[in-house]
């Protein structure tokens, strides 16, 4: 692969109002890029400034859709440094994509080289305001100019950053969630565990129409029966019965999240019992008709930890823990960011300081 070169941009951006970011609205300067081509590998490794890409109107990721993409962040630590949570994961998981959609595979110790080396050059971008730190998007695209269904015999793998905010508006407060009961997004077999844009696509009908209703997002039940938990759109979903921490297990149609690991890493460490298995949406109404559903939440990278203060089930409205966020969330939530943010010890060795 070599070694990456680097074009620095003749025209710096002025940099967004910390305080105001939003999500994924901004860009920095750079991007990371590198090519793949059938018979000679990924190659001509290379950071050039942020700019539009050059693609074939027949590109085949415009067609046929056989694309992946990841996500992670960067943080600024009180001391200076600049921190990666568990990147070496992200790009096991891309090649778990990857391998899905028949995308070649990536070097995982490169991947994470490429990362770093495009956050260091980058990093008067990672925003030290409370909450906010530096979002990663490294993805790979097909570009063969060839109208036909088959993979490709060409790629880009592309890195971008962006400056964030909150994911949610509501913070750490908790979130309105829609149980969707008429559109399916995954089956066994099928993508779902991939991390690539389709799945996304399949997603967003349902996404508006919870809008609308005023529901922040849509929790997925399984595409057969349409009875077990899987996700929430963007988060690996938790609920605490009984004083029990269950989600759903990963069985080939939903997302292996590196937060959702890492959150199940933690409750085993802190000694609170927790189960993967296959649990029902009717399971969870009668814990709460019971007043056994003690706390329910979402995990993901964008949001970290995201508390589920009510849920909609065919206009079954519940409230859980009086809408308020539960201990346990609060307890994860604090604890993921300040390993995050290098504040609090890493028994784990999850996070990787940029050199």
């Amino acid at each position: 692969m070599g070694n990456i070169t680097i074009e620095r941009t003749q025209s710096p951006k002025q940099k967004p109002d910390q305080n105001n970011l939003g999500f994924g609205n901004y860009f920095t300067d750079h991007m990371f890029v590198m090519d793949y081509t059938a018979g000679k590998g990924w190659h001509d490794p290379r950071i050039i400034p942020y700019q539009p890409l050059q693609l074939e109107p027949s590109a085949m990721v415009l067609h046929y859709g056989q694309a992946i993409f990841e996500g992670l962040k960067a943080y600024k630590a009180k001391d200076g440094r600049i921190l990666l949570f568990r990147p070496h994961q992200n790009m096991a998981r891309t090649n778990i994509s990857n391998d899905r959609l028949c995308i070649p595979p990536i070097d995982v110790d490169f991947g994470v080289e490429a990362i770093k080396t495009l956050v260091k050059l980058e990093k008067d971008w990672i925003p030290e305001a409370e909450g906010t730190s530096l979002y990663i998007r490294p993805f790979i695209i097909a570009t063969d100019p060839y109208l036909g269904v088959r993979p490709s015999n060409t790629y880009k793998f592309i890195i971008i950053l962006s400056p964030v905010g909150a994911y949610y508006p509501e913070g750490i407060n908790p979130v309105k969630i829609y149980v969707e009961s008429k559109y399916v997004r995954a089956v066994k077999g099928g993508i779902g565990y991939a991390k690539t844009p389709g799945n996304y696509a399949a997603s967003l009908k349902s996404q508006v129409e919870a809008h609308e209703k005023g529901y922040t997002q849509v929790l997925w039940l399984d595409g057969v029966e349409r009875k077990y938990i899987e996700e929430v759109g963007t988060m690996n979903v938790f609920f605490k019965i009984d004083g029990k921490v269950i989600t759903p297990a990963l069985e080939g149609s939903i997302l292996a999240g590196i937060t959702r690991d890492s959150s199940i890493a933690l409750l085993k460490h802190w000694g609170i019992p927790v189960e993967e298995r296959r649990i029902s949406i009717e399971e969870v109404y009668q814990a709460h008709a019971e007043g056994r559903l003690e706390e329910a939440f979402g995990t993901g990278t964008a949001a970290v930890i995201s508390p589920i203060g009510s849920l909609n089930w065919n206009d079954h409205i519940i409230t859980i823990n009086n809408g308020e966020t539960g201990p346990i969330a609060k307890r994860l939530y604090d604890t993921l960011t300040g390993i995050q943010w290098g504040d609090l010890e890493d028994p784990f060795g999850w996070v990787v300081p940029v050199e």
